[in-house]
């Protein structure tokens, strides 16, 4: 018997499973896989294991394709059974509706946000097209790109 067989006992154990648009490797537990998922950090996870009855700690491989979909339907939806201090969108932009983005619906999002900061040509969307620091911080000596000098001693 291999190694591999003697910790999956389980013959319909899958190496991947695709929650969100996510392959996602079976070999983890079930709250590490979960945060492979763009928009799913581990309270959230630990919440959606909880909420199914699911122990976060069993191997997502091991999980039933009922459990899949499941976990997916309840990922898709956590805007419903979240407070709305854990939401990752709140008071959207266009509609004002407290929303948890995940996968690539979190990403298209963002990008479009970053592309209306550039079209209104705010201070925000000049420093993303430049690709200078974004939120304040310091660009004398920290945040270079290319060639950078440091202290240079004067040839006697």
């Amino acid at each position: 018997m291999t190694p591999e067989a003697e910790k999956n006992e389980n013959p319909d154990f899958k190496y991947m499973v695709r929650i969100i648009e996510t392959d996602i490797d079976g070999n983890l537990p079930l709250v590490l896989a979960l945060q492979r998922i763009g928009g799913i950090g581990q309270r959230i996870a630990e919440s959606a294991a909880k909420k199914e009855g699911i122990s976060p700690v069993e191997k997502i491989g091991n999980l039933s394709d009922e459990d899949i979909e499941r976990l997916d339907v309840t990922l898709r939806e956590l805007q419903k059974d979240m407070p709305v201090w854990m939401l990752n969108r709140r008071k959207d932009y266009d509609t004002g509706a407290d929303l948890h983005l995940v996968g690539n619906d979190l990403k298209m999002r963002h990008e479009d946000d970053i592309n209306r900061l550039r079209k209104i040509r705010s201070y925000r969307g000049m420093r993303h097209e430049t690709g200078h620091k974004v939120r304040g911080q310091r660009t004398r000596s920290n945040g270079r790109k290319g060639l950078t000098l440091g202290v240079s001693r004067k040839k006697s």
